[in-house]
This record gives structure tokens, C-alpha cells and sequence, in this order.
């Protein structure tokens, strides 16, 4: 029980050091505030895209649990662990190499016709509604990314009891928003946008490693713990 929940809350902290979702809520606060938006309509705004990004991610991670759960109502086979882990160990190398743009500031792997698109939404939102929509675009946008830490979360969540994967989903979904709660509460603290994103410019490659660092891990624990361990004592 321990285990799998240190796996989850594991793979939601990588999730959260994934910075597409940061970008975009910290280019809304700027554009927010470029319009001389009042203060406490700007942290609706932001409240509004976290929100949005907590409810895909709450929708992908039970979709998937789901789904993995009537494919492997038994017990999971040795190949799908061995697949997950392969996943999360070329991520990991994946990320390392191209996960920021070899260029100044904090620009992402992203395609330029994508990121321009998801720069002109976050220039154009100017409602609640239209915030909750950007959050749900951020979590969409990097599931590239997002997808392995996730999948590897649902299938641990796949042999608990319903209740505890209840508490497992809350517990991911709560984890891989820190990032974006922790800029939450630091423009609510009236720290300047412009301190935020220089500190993201010079702790961007720590950031890049710890993420690549993190899905390589995580990949060969499980495949060291549910594929070598099971079939060293005769498991299949």
C-alpha cells in the first residue's frame, strides 16, 4: 500500500515539473495585468486555469484507471509493466535532450504554430470561462509528456480498493498541480511576474533534468520491482 501510493505521489511530482502549464498561466497573468486587470480578478483568472487543468487531469487519470482496469481485471501482465517502463525511460532520455529549446528564456519543445496559438488564447481570454478552457488546453498540450507518469499512476491505482483509489487519483491530481500552486500563491503574494520568470530562465536546466531524472527512476524501479523481482520468484 505504501509502495504504490510512493509510486503515485512519485510519477505526480514529475508531472508537475513539466512547466507548459506555468507558461501559459504566467503569460495569462501577464496579458491580465498589461490590461490593468484588477488584482483580484487576475487570481480568478488563474484560479479558473488551475482549475481547468485539475479537471483534465482528473479526467485522464480515472479514464485511464479505468480502462486499465477492465483490459487487466486480474492481474497485470509482465510485458504491459515492461512496456510502461521502457516508456518512462526513453521520455526520460527524451526530455533531456529537447524538452526546452537550445535558446534564451524558457521557450519549450513545442511546435511554433502551437505555441503561437496557445500565446494568442492566452492573450485573448479576458473571462473565467475562457481561463477554465486555456487550463484544459495546457493538460491536452503536453500529454506527450504527462501521458507516461500518468499511465504508470493508473495502473498502480488499478490494484488498490476503490477507496484508496479515490484517495490515490485526489493525491495525484493535488501533487501534479504544485508547480502551478505555487505560482498561484506567489502572484497572489504580490511577487512581480517579471521575478518569477527570471527564476524559471535560471533554474530552467535543473528543472530539465530533474524531470528527465525523475522518468528515469521511476522506469527502472518498475521494471526492477514488478518485471525482474516477479519473474526471479517464478511469477509470470
Amino acid at each position: 500500500m505504501i509502495a504504490s501510493f510512493a509510486i503515485i505521489a512519485f510519477a505526480a511530482l514529475i508531472h508537475a515539473s513539466f512547466q507548459l502549464s506555468v507558461s501559459m498561466l504566467t503569460l495569462l497573468s501577464g496579458h491580465a495585468i498589461g490590461r490593468r486587470t484588477a488584482h483580484h480578478k487576475l487570481l480568478q483568472f488563474a484560479c479558473s486555469f488551475i482549475t481547468g487543468v485539475a479537471f483534465m487531469v482528473l479526467l485522464l487519470i480515472s479514464f485511464g484507471a479505468f480502462v486499465l482496469q477492465h483490459a487487466f481485471p486480474q492481474d497485470i501482465p509482465l510485458l504491459v509493466w515492461a512496456i510502461a517502463a521502457g516508456l518512462l525511460i526513453g521520455l526520460g532520455v527524451a526530455v533531456w535532450v529537447f524538452y526546452y529549446r537550445h535558446e534564451k528564456g524558457t521557450s519549450l519543445w513545442l511546435p511554433r504554430d502551437v505555441a503561437r496559438y496557445l500565446a494568442d488564447r492566452t492573450k485573448a481570454t479576458k473571462s473565467n470561462a475562457e481561463a477554465f478552457g486555456l487550463g484544459l488546453s495546457s493538460s491536452v498540450g503536453e500529454l506527450i509528456f504527462t501521458l507516461a507518469p500518468m499511465a504508470i499512476a493508473a495502473l498502480v491505482l488499478t490494484q488498490l480498493e476503490p477507496l484508496w483509489q479515490l484517495i490515490g487519483v485526489a493525491l495525484y491530481v493535488l501533487i501534479s498541480l504544485g508547480s502551478l500552486l505555487i505560482v498561484y500563491v506567489l502572484i497572489g503574494g504580490g511577487h512581480k511576474l517579471s521575478q518569477i520568470q527570471k527564476w524559471r530562465e535560471r533554474n530552467k536546466h535543473f528543472l530539465q533534468f530533474a524531470a528527465g531524472a525523475g522518468l528515469l527512476i521511476l522506469g527502472f524501479y518498475i521494471y526492477v520491482e514488478k518485471v525482474i523481482s516477479v519473474i526471479m520468484t517464478g511469477g509470470s
